[in-house]
């Protein structure tokens, strides 16, 4: 074991005024989920993926989608046995030990972070797009970050501070708003679907796999299916978020298992008819890197109007991904401070709401400034890597249990959990190292900061290792 463990009755104990208030049913889980899993995914980095595989980026979401049906499988049993805020961390701390734990959290906390920020910056494509097509021009220099020639990102900002707000509002208003939000995104992807399918030409499907399956370096750039689905993978792991919640479910073993498969079935489905009317409707060489590409698709059929609607859609629904990922990352760091490998007193849940208002400022404020200044592909990159990692511990976490402690309950029980678990594995093994050499140097950096800040505070001031020496 890598540390001390924290056992499993343990896990679901904690002090007053540490608690998250129980406030959500499975309606509004399977809302966290979708509202999480569609989103920048399939209404941005479609043109990324598109620029990294052709054609055959509907395979790399396939890919992408299979890992995380895993992934899911091995959360769905974790999270309904181990009913407590923290995901991955929580049941790394619970089966592989507080050292192990502190590494999955600090990913996660990258995770969360630049996932949120990634959206923020697709929203502000979405909304320049839209207001620019209405014949409004807006001052470049407030629209984009110093990589492309601009002071900051204002919009991708301001939507991460208003969502910041949404949260210290309060959990159960922020879930009841995006199932809101959620619904009108599928409408929007129904729409799209509508109009897109009829155009299909297969012979935008030809060559499907210009750069080959694996991940090679072409000019610079990781290309080929496998470069593609290392980076829309970012599309699907939202259900890591419903996760999270586990807590704050009122009934954590029927609630958590239907919002975590319920939401990945969900958009599966929708994401494999979305990019097969994408890139079949239009040559993936006009989609690739475009920051609108389902506005772009419908444009360029003549239906303008359409693609006005879907870039209003985009601007109205995006922000529930924000909202669920900023949730879920007030959530791991909420989690951390109470254990102690944070300060502690960032543990604290407001009286009036039951959600954590100072971790949930701080986190607001962070990903602001990320979103503000950084490019879209590089923020997701470096978040996939977070989850990728996060992904692998789950999948061991779901085998060292079944071995350690195979007769506890399981409200639902993954199917050959040692197959599922070592196909998570390698899988997330394999997509990681998909990802460009660059970020996966950036990854390692961001681990061995956490690391000294870990054997620097985290381990002195465990609450495990403080109660095991008192």
């Amino acid at each position: 074991m890598l540390g001390p463990v924290k056992s499993l009755d343990a896990v679901t104990h904690h002090d007053k005024g540490e608690a998250l208030a129980k406030t959500l049913s499975w309606p509004h889980l399977i809302a966290l989920g979708v509202g999480a899993i569609v989103g920048t995914g399939i209404y941005t980095l479609t043109g990324v993926g598109a620029e990294r595989a052709g054609p055959a980026v509907i395979l790399a979401f396939a890919i992408a989608g299979a890992v995380c049906a895993c992934a899911a499988l091995a959360y769905a049993e974790l999270a309904t046995m181990i009913p407590a805020a923290g995901s991955a961390y929580t049941f790394s701390y619970t089966a592989l030990g507080e050292t192990a734990a502190w590494v999955v959290g600090w990913s996660l906390i990258l995770e969360y972070s630049l996932a949120c920020s990634t959206v923020a910056v697709g929203w502000s494509g979405y909304l320049v797009g839209w207001i620019q097509s209405a014949g409004i021009v807006l001052p470049q220099a407030l629209l984009v970050g110093p990589h492309a020639g601009g002071i900051i990102n204002l919009p991708a900002v301001l939507v991460a501070l208003a969502v910041m707000g949404m949260l210290i509002a309060g959990t159960r208003e922020s879930a009841t708003l995006n199932i809101v939000l959620v619904i009108v995104k599928l409408v929007a992807l129904a729409v799209f679907i509508t109009f897109a399918l009829p155009a299909f030409n297969a012979d935008n499907l030809h060559p499907f796999m210009p750069y080959g399956f694996g991940s090679t370096e072409i000019g610079g750039e990781k290309r080929g299916v496998m470069a593609a689905a290392a980076i829309v993978f970012f599309a699907f792991y939202g259900f890591d978020a419903v996760a999270t919640s586990a807590e704050e479910a009122k009934n954590p073993g029927r609630d958590l298992t239907i919002g975590i498969v319920g939401s990945m079935l969900v958009c599966t489905v929708i994401y494999m008819a979305v990019a097969v009317a994408a890139v079949g409707a239009l040559p993936f060489t006009q989609l690739a890197n475009s920051p609108e590409p389902l506005a772009l698709v419908l444009r360029s059929l003549g239906s303008p109007a359409a693609g006005h609607l879907i870039a209003l859609a985009a601007v109205i629904a995006l922000p529930s991904v924000i909202l669920v990922m900023m949730y879920g990352q007030s959530r791991i760091f909420f989690t951390m401070a109470r254990d102690g490998l944070l300060p502690r007193g960032l543990a604290k849940v407001s009286p009036r709401t039951g959600a954590p208002t100072l971790i949930t400022l701080l986190t607001g404020v962070v990903i602001a400034a990320v979103a503000g200044f950084f490019r879209l592909d590089e923020i997701a990159e470096l978040a996939n890597a977070g989850t990728l990692l996060a992904f692998i511990a789950v999948g061991a976490c779901l085998m060292v249990l079944r071995k350690r402690a195979p007769d506890m309950a399981r409200l639902f029980r993954c199917p050959a959990p040692y197959v599922v678990g070592t196909l998570a594995i390698l899988g997330c093994i394999y997509l990681l190292f998909s990802l460009p050499g660059s970020t996966i140097v950036r990854f390692l950096i961001w681990n061995a900061i956490g690391l000294v800040a870990y054997f620097a505070y985290g381990r002195r001031h465990s609450v495990l290792t403080s109660n095991a020496t008192a």
